[in-house]
């Protein structure tokens, strides 16, 4: 046999095999294809898989094996290999793929904005108001949750990790056990955080209102967690059966349910425990213990998997960060929808921060794809730079990524006019849209976009290049970061309208 070049490992993140190195059937060894295969053969079949690969990246919308074939190929012509490149698509069709699943999740947050306008009069809301500072938090951790589950699964099925029904069950039991973990943890702890901020200004504290502020989180979280989460699977099973990349899709849709059901159960339960408070005053600190009792089940379920053990061992930093964060939001929020000049903040916060949170969820979950199709976390790659990137190359690059920012961007006016023309048709928010309160609006909601989608392009490569798969530690600090923004621009809007007397009349209708 002839001499070699020996070839460089390459990246096979769906399990493929390289096509220069074949098993023999007779001996169970490794030989080369020219040991059985004469050189026209060992051409021939060379063509016919590039052929092959170009057809999957032309006519599949997802990239599944294409470039893993292109990718071994490469490495049977002794050439370098080159990092699997995700599917060129269109602007159009980034767009096709992302318009409804971003006006559903829109008019989820609507809904949301429309359920908090309603239930900020409800007893509860107006004798225990730092239910208003968890309201961000646990949205925010919601959010978080279940959009890094569907970031998660959705490159774990854009690569070939969940094929074979033994991968799925085994990916799927073990990221519902994490999800529930870290659902019951960090909802425990948005109660404390919420029963501090509130605490902090007023020097008021009340051990009742204390436990059901715990007790009603904890119950919200878990019961979200579990429902959305099935949902979740069901949306990337469906979105790989249709053929459409289960990144565009999966996070929006994750967000919007996430914020209607996760606010309805809040208001739900925290009203159904505020009526026992006093007759039954043991009935909070049973919910609390037993959501909590339950810890050590799915921690056990949770480390059978060791990537998801792995995941519950090293991401509470941002998970925990992140609420703390939603919760400096929702302290604005307690402090301005108590104010009758700020009426109209209840309805508009929940769209807003929404909108925002979807649209970088959407871009950190394909630029943590694109990085992942290239090598491992923490490999360099020239898909990952070192660099700070510039706003150009961010948004004006003939990169797919810069594309896919400029797409999301362009959303942003026609879907919050969409929403606030359906807000101002239910008659929510106590507040006349005129025309210098949509400018106001949409300037505040524009430059919210653009920041959180300029951090993502930083924050998702720098994540990258230090070893943290961006799918798990991205989107908790993006998203809260748009709570943050979403509600402290908005809180601005408003407070500038009601100095230029644009409100004056539209208060209190």
């Amino acid at each position: 046999m002839s001499s070699k070049p020996e070839k460089k490992e390459t990246h096979q993140a769906n399990g493929a095999v390289p096509v220069d190195h074949l098993t023999s059937p007779d001996q169970g060894q490794l030989v080369e294809p020219s040991d059985f295969l004469g050189p026209a053969a060992v051409e021939a079949v060379v063509l016919e898989s590039r052929a092959n690969a170009k057809g999957v990246r032309e006519d599949d919308a997802l990239l599944e094996n294409g470039s893993q074939s292109n990718e071994s190929d490469d490495t049977s012509t002794h050439q370098s290999p080159e990092p699997a490149s995700p599917l060129k698509e269109t602007s159009f069709s980034i767009g096709l793929q992302v318009l409804f699943p971003f006006l559903l999740a829109g008019f989820g947050t609507v809904a949301a904005g429309m359920v908090l306008d309603i239930v900020q009069h409800w007893d509860v809301f107006k004798n225990v108001t730092n239910l208003f500072i968890l309201v961000p938090a646990l949205l925010g951790l919601k959010g978080n949750l279940e959009m890094t589950l569907a970031s998660r699964l959705s490159t774990a099925a854009n690569i070939g990790q969940m094929d074979t029904p033994k991968e799925f069950w085994k990916m799927i039991t073990g990221n519902m056990a994490l999800l529930l973990v870290q659902a019951t943890v960090v909802g425990f702890l948005a109660s404390i955080a919420a029963v501090v901020f509130g605490w902090i200004p007023d020097g008021h504290f009340s051990l009742y209102h204390a436990v059901l502020l715990c007790a009603s989180s904890v119950a919200t979280a878990f019961v979200a967690s579990l429902f959305l989460g099935m949902i979740m699977i069901g949306v990337i099973i469906g979105s790989r059966k249709m053929g459409i990349n289960p990144d565009n899709v999966a996070t929006p849709i994750a967000a919007s349910l996430g914020d209607l059901v996760t606010l309805a159960l809040l208001s739900g339960i925290s009203c159904g425990l505020y009526k026992d408070l006093e007759s039954k005053f043991y009935v909070n600190p049973l919910v609390c213990a037993l959501f909590l009792a339950l810890l050590p089940i799915w921690v056990f379920v949770a480390k059978k998997d060791s990537a998801t053990w792995e995941v519950l061992c090293s991401s509470w930093e941002p998970v925990v960060i992140a609420m703390a964060i939603s919760s400096v939001g929702g302290l604005i929020l307690d402090r301005t929808v108590s104010d009758p000049n700020f009426a109209g903040m209840a309805v508009f916060t929940p769209v807003i921060n929404g909108v925002g949170g979807n649209l970088v969820a959407v871009q950190a979950s394909r630029i943590s794809t694109y990085l992942h199709m290239s090598g491992m976390p923490g490999e360099s790659s020239k898909t990952a730079p070192w660099k700070c990137p510039s706003p150009c190359s961010t948004f004006c690059s003939s990169d797919v990524n810069s594309r896919s920012a400029r797409v999301l961007f362009l959303l942003v006016v026609p879907g919050h006019l969409v929403f606030l023309y359906t807000i101002s048709s239910m008659q929510g928010g106590h507040t006349t849209l005129t025309l210098i309160f949509v400018v106001f609006y949409m300037t505040a909601a524009l430059l919210q976009v653009l920041i959180l989608l300029y951090i993502a392009d930083w924050m998702v490569h720098w994540m990258w290049n230090r070893d943290l798969d961006p799918d798990n530690f991205s989107i908790p600090y993006l998203t809260a970061l748009g709570d943050l923004i979403g509600t402290g621009l908005l809180a601005v809007s408003f407070h500038i309208l009601w100095l230029i007397g644009d409100r004056d009349s539209d208060v209190g209708d």
